[in-house]
């Protein structure tokens, strides 16, 4: 009698084992497509304001030709796609924003601080939500790699969850903006003067993009 209670006990452990791990995949598997979708509006944000500024009219031809290009193809790549297309975005923005000098362009055309504020806001998140989703991945991946998992197939038919892997790399000058530091010079022989309009060295009134 002993035995079979002893039994009986295991079965019941092991089956509230089994149903807390299956509900625990439930919610890494939920928290992963919510993190996708945020990934996924982020990037679509970014390429957004950069395609709206590559038709601004503010950049030269050669930057906002660049620009263009890498923030079109980015919004219409397919999910094989998505990747390399995001990555080539990011090498973009950091070629055509290498030295600040555009930036400081976009800043002095009208309405170009609130444009330049959107950018930078972008830019910064996009790594964030990036490594949100990825961190849910890692946690999801982890359960599902127990033998147990495997063994009852708690997953179910769920794909095995893979990370996002891209350039997210913002242009340094943009964090240096969003941090309220201002632009550098566009180059060494620009005066000390010719930065930011109103970054004197020190923050300007707070107008840095957040």
């Amino acid at each position: 009698m002993t035995t079979v209670i002893w039994i009986a006990a295991v079965l019941v452990l092991a089956a509230v084992y089994l149903s807390w791990t299956a509900g625990r995949l439930d919610r890494l598997h939920a928290r992963i497509d919510a993190a996708r979708a945020a990934l996924d509006a982020q990037l679509l944000r970014r390429a957004s304001i950069a395609q709206e500024l590559a038709t601004a009219g503010v950049l030269d031809p050669a930057a906002s030709m660049v620009l263009y290009q890498a923030a079109h193809a980015a919004r219409l790549a397919r999910d094989e796609e998505r990747e390399v297309a995001e990555s080539e975005l990011s090498q973009a923005l950091r070629a055509v924003l290498g030295d600040g000098g555009q930036l400081r362009v976009v800043r002095e055309a009208p309405g170009g601080r609130d444009g330049a504020d959107e950018l930078a806001a972008a830019v910064r998140r996009v790594p964030m939500a990036r490594r949100f989703h990825n961190d849910a991945v890692r946690s999801a991946r982890a359960v599902r790699r127990h033998r147990m998992v495997r063994w009852f197939r708690l997953a179910g038919h769920a794909p095995f969850p893979l990370a996002f892997e891209m350039d997210d790399e913002p242009p340094p000058v943009l964090v240096a903006y969003a941090a309220g530091h201002g632009t550098p010079p566009a180059g060494p022989s620009a005066a000390a003067g010719d930065g930011v309009p109103g970054d004197n060295g020190t923050r300007d009134g707070g107008e840095a993009g957040h």
